[in-house]
């Protein structure tokens, strides 16, 4: 229960910070994808550049994870469809203002639109898993 309750609070945080610096911001969204803002730019560059050293350090350090069992990270090869994925990504993104972590940010803050974001997320995996069930190379 503990656990629980720490994500519980980690996803608050996490949601509170991506509203505060204005990642839910259709317009600053906007304003990066344009090049007139770069205030998102940074966000990100630094969220990457603090993943990559949480990472090293977990591959480094070898830390048991949930199972018991070791930490084993491995590289996932880019396929065929990755150009394709990635490009749905970004235009969804453009569009929508939102990618997976602020869309429920937006939910938070009462955005109505993020609202149909959501659910063409949800739409979006599970079409994907039917898919990937009939074409096991997707």
């Amino acid at each position: 229960m503990n656990k629980k309750l720490g994500f519980l609070g980690f996803g608050t945080l996490f949601g509170f910070t991506l509203s505060r610096v204005g990642a839910s911001d259709f317009d600053l969204i906007l304003g990066m994808f344009t090049g007139r803002d770069y205030t998102l730019v940074w966000v990100i560059g630094t969220a990457i550049i603090v993943g990559a050293i949480g990472m090293q350090v977990l591959k480094r350090t070898k830390q048991p994870v949930k199972s018991g069992e070791a930490l084993k990270i491995s590289e996932k090869k880019l396929g065929r469809w990755s150009l394709l994925g990635a490009g749905l990504f970004g235009i969804g993104w453009g569009l929508s203002g939102a990618c997976p972590g602020t869309v429920l940010a937006q939910l938070g803050e009462g955005k109505i639109y993020g609202f149909f974001t959501f659910f063409g997320m949800i739409f979006g995996t599970y079409l994907y898993a039917r898919l990937k069930e009939k074409h096991p190379s997707l």
